[in-house]
């Protein structure tokens, strides 16, 4: 790193990391380590950066497929974020999913790079139907900041500002964010990092919505949600397949980031 900013960006994780909700697979996926990238680079414009992040990984897997490939690029700055496909499985524990990013946070700074990752939001909050999934995040989240604690790694820590699980932060599945969604928690990592320009702003409450859904109307968006995205999973989880199936990173080298308006991510 110069006194201008960091030179080598690597993001490691799984969907929210690739940018899914924020584009799509036919014009490119941004997301906010892309977001992120760009910001940096506007302090550093010799940035290089590469995303090694693929949809549906559980944090082992991470660990497993992303981690070696990451070390090898030498980032001075990396991003690791994962374990939320953990939480959505039926087995699920917080020490074993809080040791996989434990071992990325030491392997990575342990080798000289800044690293940052993020908290998880109130599920709740995103989907009514999902608060039964509370207690599994708050406990990966108190381990996620204990791990970061031990390695000097920042933490943009979503779980108490209620901006971050505001339901228009999200996309119609409701598992990926939406491209203000992603931009917050692009925001909300360059805060930990303190980058130049960085602020609190990302904390702040949205304003509320003009028609809010009660009753009757929010019982049917529930249901259409449900049906078009929860029984998909459902199924896809039973047949024992992911939505990475065959997939491979889509930024697996380090390339300038004006290389990012080409479509290539």
């Amino acid at each position: 790193m110069t006194s201008s900013g960091y030179l080598r960006y690597v993001a490691v994780g799984d969907s929210q990391t690739e940018g899914v909700g924020d584009g799509d697979d036919v014009r490119g996926l941004r997301g906010w380590a892309d977001r992120l990238a760009e910001q940096i680079a506007r302090e550093s414009p010799g940035l290089l950066y590469a995303n090694l992040a693929v949809r549906g990984r559980l944090a082992g897997q991470v660990r497993a497929e992303q981690l070696a490939p990451a070390l090898e690029l030498r980032p001075d700055l990396a991003t690791v974020v994962a374990g939320l496909n953990d939480v959505l499985r039926p087995r699920f524990d917080a020490d074993e999913v809080a040791g996989q990013l434990e071992a990325m946070f030491a392997a990575l700074s342990g080798q000289g790079a800044r690293v940052a990752t993020v908290t998880f939001p109130d599920p709740g909050r995103i989907a009514p139907s999902a608060r039964p999934l509370a207690p599994r995040v708050i406990a990966l989240n108190a381990r996620i900041r204990e791990a970061a604690g031990r390695h000097g790694v920042a933490v943009a820590d979503s779980w108490p500002h209620p901006a971050v699980a505001d339901p228009r932060m999200w996309s119609a599945d409701r598992l990926h964010a939406s491209p203000r969604g992603h931009a917050l928690i692009a925001a909300a990592v360059a805060h930990a990092l303190d980058l130049p320009g960085s602020d609190d702003s990302w904390t702040r409450p949205l304003a509320p919505e003009a028609v809010a859904r009660t009753g009757l109307r929010a019982v049917g968006a529930e249901l259409r949600w449900a049906g078009a995205f929860l029984g998909p999973w459902v199924v896809r989880r039973m047949r024992g397949r992911s939505s990475g199936d065959g997939r491979q990173a889509k930024r697996p080298t380090l390339l300038p980031v004006t290389a990012l308006a080409d479509g290539s991510s």
